[in-house]
């Protein structure tokens, strides 16, 4: 995971006006992270216009579309904290997780994010970390 969660890629107590400035802030630390090219960001836009990357438990995922796969330089993730949550189609999503999977790793990653999330418990701890550091050590397994 230490390669593919960098403590750089995490944002903390952020508030987003729409969904698609989260998805924006994901996608722009998955480029600085040297994940993904700059088009891959307007991919994971046309990837929610398609079809909400909200999944439940206060979680939205966005990923690029399925042409976007040669803008993934490397499989990588970016984590947002959205205490407040963010508005994806009315629902509130306070965990955003950018995700670029080179090669298909992306099944995998999205995964192992549902898995982790599907217990609400493991989303209020994200939800109340103070730090980067206490994201990264909960996400350890992922």
């Amino acid at each position: 995971m230490s390669s593919v969660l960098r403590i750089e890629n995490i944002r903390m107590n952020e508030r987003f006006d729409s969904k698609y400035d989260a998805i924006r802030m994901a996608g722009e630390l998955l480029v600085k992270g040297g994940y993904v090219s700059e088009h891959y960001v307007e991919e994971m836009i046309k990837r929610e216009d398609l079809s909400t990357t909200y999944i439940g438990n206060d979680i939205a995922i966005p990923h690029g579309t399925e042409s976007a796969k040669n803008d993934v330089l490397e499989s990588g993730i970016s984590v947002i904290q959205v205490p407040e949550g963010v508005d994806f189609n009315g629902e509130k999503a306070r965990v955003v997780f950018g995700i670029a999977g080179k090669d298909n790793t992306h099944l995998e990653i999205l995964s192992n994010i549902a898995i982790f999330c599907s217990d609400m418990d493991n989303v209020e701890k994200i939800v109340a970390a103070r730090n980067e550091e206490e994201i990264m050590t909960l996400l350890g397994g992922i």
